[in-house]
């Protein structure tokens, strides 16, 4: 899988598929398995070069076979299995042979070494997804969902990932795509047809044309806001006076003791924070000091970390307690939070007789209990509550660019509104295909194809 990020390289793309390159494609450390992954023309011959087979061995496609890894002497170094897929019904679309060691690292980068000393050169990062990409045998979409498929840290991220990189969101592009070149290619035939006047595209054509294109792409727009809850995640900070059992809460829905819990106020002092997962979104909760007058120096300087952690959460759950009556202090916390963003009034301590009277709507919960806390993940992830369309926008970079069409197309519908040229219309719907192209991948420069794949770790 993943070998750690390296540094930025800048690769000159037309060079990529030069040669045959290696890497470790396992993560660092000990294990069981290690694989050392090679690719390019002549992955078979430098694999020979390094690797003894029984005798009879014949290299077939997408089969296993026994081997040694022969040091400069013809010693064993290893006994691994190799694993040979024949272009281009592999993953880079090249022939791709997969050496699997035992996962001792100086065993790893041995097999690394013999193999450069074959004639193969070390991968840079995401080299081998971007052969993949360059060969077509996926488009770029699908490559960048393959960092976010390593990359998942919840179950749910990952499911995303996969159904991205089979294609997903590319399957809802394409179609509209397909419109908006047919509206441009009759424009353009209506252009070489002038000289006869012959109105190829009336404006009612040109408009119903457009509208599809723009909703189409509205839509798949709009997914971003679910999307980027899904990939980056959310961080929750949990604030309150103190005792009124922020800890026990924050406990409960990390479903682990993670925080001091005690009768004593103030007894957290500093930010203690946790990831977790709600409804396969990744929520970094993050427990605060109990906000009141400050009785010394430590304690002061952790409230003010918790109203710091107020204004970087995404969401802050304000805690009171449902069982003493409410305070000046929580009026203020929930006058602070509403001023700062989105905000979640959670009443705690709904077990014992209530004494709290609140004009705001809040969430009564039990941190002892745990009644209310399903209610209360809801409320943290309402989006993620319900079975989301797998096609939606997790990439900024993509929802830069639907934007950047949909603002072309809102051009081209005023210049074709107000009798503009078709020949400058034209050059509103090409702006409108430039982004889409750089999604797909059709048109995508070199400089954003290198910040992409540098992104990716070594060995994939």
């Amino acid at each position: 899988m993943a070998r750690g990020r390296s540094q930025v390289t800048t690769l000159r793309i037309q060079d990529v598929t030069i040669g045959t390159i290696v890497a470790i494609s396992t993560p660092p450390g000990r294990s069981g398995v290690g694989v050392v992954r090679l690719s390019g023309p002549e992955s078979v011959a430098i694999a020979e070069r390094i690797l003894r087979f029984r005798d009879g061995h014949a290299w077939r496609p997408w089969t296993v076979a026994l081997a040694e890894l022969m040091d400069d002497g013809g010693a064993c170094a290893d006994q691994v299995m190799v694993a040979y897929f024949a272009a281009p019904r592999s993953y880079t679309a090249e022939d791709l042979v997969e050496i699997s060691c035992h996962g001792a690292p100086v065993v790893l980068r041995f097999c690394v070494e013999r193999a450069c000393a074959a004639g193969a050169r070390l991968a840079e990062p995401g080299e081998f997804t971007l052969r993949a990409y360059l060969n077509g045998r996926i488009d770029l979409p699908q490559a960048e969902a393959v960092r976010d498929l390593i990359q998942a840290t919840t179950l749910y991220q990952a499911r995303v990932a996969a159904q991205q990189v089979e294609g997903s969101v590319s399957k809802r592009i394409r179609p509209v795509k397909e419109q908006l070149v047919e509206l441009i290619a009759l424009l353009e035939a209506g252009i070489d047809f002038a000289e006869d006047d012959i109105s190829v595209a009336p404006l009612e054509e040109i408009l119903g044309r457009l509208d599809p294109i723009e909703q189409a792409l509205t839509a798949l727009a709009s997914t971003f806001d679910y999307g980027k809850l899904v990939h980056s995640g959310i961080t929750l900070a949990i604030v309150g006076r103190p005792n009124v059992g922020k800890s026990s809460l924050f406990n409960r829905l990390l479903e682990q003791d993670r925080a001091i819990v005690t009768d004593i106020p103030g007894t957290t002092r500093d930010l203690v924070s946790e990831v977790a997962a709600i409804h396969g979104i990744p929520v970094k909760f993050v427990d605060t000091a109990g906000i009141r007058p400050g009785q010394d120096v430590v304690e002061t300087l952790g409230i003010q970390r918790s109203y710091q952690a107020m204004a970087d959460a995404d969401v802050t759950l304000v805690v009171v307690d449902l069982a003493a009556p409410v305070e000046a202090g929580d009026l203020a916390l929930i006058e602070r939070a509403r001023g700062q963003g989105r905000w979640i009034l959670v009443g705690n301590k709904a077990d014992l007789p209530r004494t709290a009277e609140l004009a705001e709507d809040f969430i009564a919960v039990s941190a002892l209990t745990g009644e209310g806390l399903e209610d209360l993940r809801e409320a943290i992830t309402p989006m993620a509550s319900h079975e989301q369309d797998s096609g939606f926008i997790t990439s900024i970079r993509h929802a830069q660019l639907l934007r950047e069409s949909i603002e072309a197309l809102r051009q081209a519908r005023k210049a074709a509104e107000f009798g503009i040229p078709h020949e400058m219309l034209l050059l509103d719907l090409y702006a409108a295909l430039r982004p889409l192209d750089a999604i797909t991948g059709a048109t995508t420069a070199d400089d954003i194809l290198n910040r992409i794949f540098s992104t990716f770790c070594i060995g994939k």
